[in-house]
């Protein structure tokens, strides 16, 4: 299939919060069918960048289309969202929000959301306050890689959890995106992510100081891009 739409361009994208540069100047474009790693340390700019591309936050200078469309209901039918904290309500339980999710979203899949909770072994009639923040995380997951969507935005999705759960998390995010799809996954470890993706972009200081895909990375380098980051960023 081809996947040479362009599904992400970002034009001289900018935030600015008072004397604070979180964005500079992003000028970037992401095809279909792509999984992107957007890499940084800790106040990089990779959460200011996903708020923009979902259109929870108003750009300063330039703009950002998905889908060819800018951030607004379009966008929002296409684009699944998984914010880099907890946003579900506690008191509700774990089947209230597969209904609510599939009421809200069109694409949204609740033969496949109750497939995952199954292999999980999360019961449908948990309330969220009786589960643990790491199986509170994997239900937000379910949720998110239950919809059909063309782009995947994953804020961070493997920062607070041991190995064993970040592999969980990443095996369950390959196999719930079709082939037409993007993801684009904020973290800072990329050593557990490396063996996913097919291109990264670099962040530092809210300048993207690289964007290149993983086997030219590899041959120009010769070296992992885990171990590029680690020259980048050093402190």
């Amino acid at each position: 299939m081809e996947n040479n739409r362009e599904l992400v361009v970002c034009e001289g994208l900018t935030k600015v919060y008072g004397s604070l540069t979180a964005l500079d100047h992003l000028d970037l474009k992401l095809e279909g069918g792509r999984f992107i790693g957007l890499l940084g340390p800790n106040g990089s700019g990779k959460t200011t960048a996903i708020k923009l591309l979902n259109g929870l936050i108003q750009p300063t200078e330039g703009t950002v289309r998905i889908d060819g469309e800018k951030p607004g209901i379009h966008t929002h039918s296409v684009v699944s969202y998984l914010p880099d904290r907890a946003y579900l309500n506690d008191w509700m339980k774990v089947c209230d929000l597969i209904d609510f999710f599939g009421d809200f979203y069109a694409d949204f899949d609740r033969v496949k959301a109750n497939d995952m909770l199954k292999t999980l072994e999360i019961s449908p009639l948990s309330r969220l306050k009786t589960l643990s923040k790491g199986t509170k995380e994997k239900v937000q997951l379910i949720l998110t890689m239950s919809r059909r969507a063309k782009l995947f935005l994953l804020d961070e999705p493997i920062g607070g959890v041991d190995p064993a759960a970040r592999d969980y998390i990443l095996n369950t995010i390959l196999a719930n995106y079709s082939e037409d799809a993007s993801v684009l996954l904020s973290t800072h470890l990329i050593a557990d992510i490396e063996r996913v993706l097919d291109e990264v972009i670099f962040l530092k200081n809210g300048v993207m100081t690289l964007h290149e895909s993983v086997d030219a990375i590899r041959e120009a380098h010769g070296k992992s891009v885990d171990m590029l980051f680690r020259e980048v960023f050093a402190c």
